[in-house]
């Protein structure tokens, strides 16, 4: 089963902590100095708020699976849409090693295809690369179509 994850990057942790807690009726799923993640069933959602130095606002978009052959069957649909797409194996990012897939739309706004593999003790130290904008999560650069 998918679930929407959506992040965004704030400027005050703590207050958008509070906000997004009220919001969404309920607390973080994981709290750390410069993250929060709420993992909801209603709304079915992987919501998250970083406090990592980037401007203020929307850092990405994606579709979070639960297995190897959802995330190929995202991964295809990806490529379909004939965009840019990269992959990235046992990336280190948000506190979760996953394997991942990134593109971005035609409005330059960054998606993330995503199967969490295990939790990990940091936001991320694999290598950091982006695609076409700065994000607060660890993209791709240099685009490779990939099939």
């Amino acid at each position: 089963m998918k679930r929407l994850h959506i992040h965004i990057a704030v400027d005050d942790l703590e207050k958008n902590i509070h906000f997004y807690s009220a919001l969404l009726q309920s607390t973080p799923t994981v709290l750390e100095a410069d993250y929060a993640k709420w993992l909801l069933d209603d709304p079915r959602v992987n919501f998250a708020i970083s406090s990592r130095g980037r401007q203020p606002g929307l850092d990405h978009l994606g579709i979070q699976v639960e297995s190897s052959d959802e995330l190929e069957a995202v991964q295809h649909g990806l490529a379909a849409a004939a965009l840019p797409v990269t992959e990235q194996k046992q990336a280190a990012c948000c506190y979760v090693q996953s394997d991942k897939y990134w593109s971005v739309d035609p409005q330059g706004i960054p998606w993330e295809a995503f199967h969490s593999l295990s939790s990990i003790p940091m936001f991320g130290e694999d290598q950091v690369i982006k695609l076409e904008q700065a994000s607060a999560c660890c993209k791709p650069s240099a685009p490779e179509q990939v099939s």
